[in-house]
């Protein structure tokens, strides 16, 4: 277990305005370094990364730091709630609407295109000659 010199590529600047552990940042103690890595271990040394702080001041203030984080997100959450009941409301009267015009199209299309069926294979088909055409089971086409 020793470094390889690769941690190099994944080495991270130290973040502005939070700490390296809460913007995601990971340490390895054997590269002495602390990269921008998803995985558990170190991509140069194969040894764990070290995810949260072993001082006790530092791991209050990644506390204090992850809790507020996630009032916030409950806070977005809320109000994206509130924005899309109101929108639910809209959505409905458009997809009334909507379903009314697509209903009438339908009836229109329907009347329109009326299917016969095949004497071959009595499948019914709007487009009958040419079907009867290429029908397999009709007899002129073997």
């Amino acid at each position: 277990m020793t470094c390889k010199g690769i941690c190099v590529r994944y080495k991270a600047q130290k973040p502005v305005g939070t700490g390296r552990y809460a913007s995601g940042q990971r340490r390895c103690q054997i590269c002495e370094i602390f990269i921008k890595w998803e995985g558990l271990w170190c991509p140069c040394c194969g040894y764990r990364l070290r995810t949260k702080p072993r001082n006790l001041k530092y791991k209050a203030k990644l506390r204090a730091r992850v809790e507020a984080d996630s009032i916030e997100a409950e806070a977005k959450a809320v109000e994206v709630e509130s924005v899309a009941k109101t929108t639910k409301a809209k959505a409905k009267t458009t997809k009334a609407k909507a379903a009314k015009t697509t209903k009438a199209k339908a009836a229109k299309t329907a009347k329109g295109k009326e299917k016969t069926a095949c004497q071959y294979c009595s499948k019914p088909y709007v487009f009958i000659d040419k079907h009867q055409n290429k029908c397999k089971k009709n007899p002129d086409n073997e």
